[in-house]
C-alpha cells in the first residue's frame, strides 16, 4: 500500500514537471544558452526548498515513515569530485536534453528516442557500480 503513495507522488511530480516545462529540450536548451531565466527560477526554487528541508530534518530529529529518525551524514568535503561530477553530469544533460528525472517524464509524455537517453543513464549507473570501487571517493 505504501508503494502506491510513492506512485501517485511521483505521478504528481511528473505532471507538474511536465506542464512547467522544466522536461522540455527547448527550455533546457535556452538555460544553456543563458536566453531564459526559466529552468534557472525552477532549480533554484528546488535548490532553495531542498536546503531548508534538510536543515530542518537536520535539526529536528525528524522521523521516516517506519518511524526511524532520519540521520543524513555530512559530505566529505572535496572540490575537485564535485567540479568534474558536476561537469559530466551538466555534459550529459546538454548533450542528452534532460536530466535524469525528465527522462522517466518524457518517456511517459511518449518522446520514445528519449529511451535511448534512458538505457545510456541506466548502462552509465551500470559501469558506475562496477568501477566504484576503483575511484577515489
Amino acid at each position: 500500500m505504501k508503494n502506491v503513495v510513492y506512485v501517485i507522488l511521483g505521478t504528481f511530480l511528473g505532471i507538474v514537471l511536465y506542464k512547467s516545462e522544466a522536461a522540455s529540450w527547448f527550455r533546457i536548451y535556452e538555460m544553456f544558452q543563458f536566453d531564459s531565466f526559466h529552468m534557472y527560477g525552477i532549480i533554484g526554487s528546488a535548490l532553495a526548498v531542498g536546503t531548508v528541508l534538510v536543515l530542518l530534518i537536520k535539526k529536528g530529529r525528524i522521523k521516516s515513515f517506519s518511524g526511524e529518525i532520519i540521520s543524513i551524514p555530512d559530505k566529505e568535503k572535496s572540490f575537485a569530485r564535485y567540479i568534474l561530477g558536476g561537469t559530466l553530469f551538466g555534459l550529459g544533460w546538454a548533450l542528452a536534453g534532460a536530466c535524469p528525472g525528465p527522462i522517466y517524464i518524457l518517456v511517459g509524455a511518449g518522446y520514445w528516442p528519449i529511451i535511448i537517453v534512458l538505457i545510456g543513464a541506466v548502462l552509465g549507473a551500470l559501469v558506475y557500480g562496477i568501477v566504484r570501487g576503483k575511484l577515489p571517493h
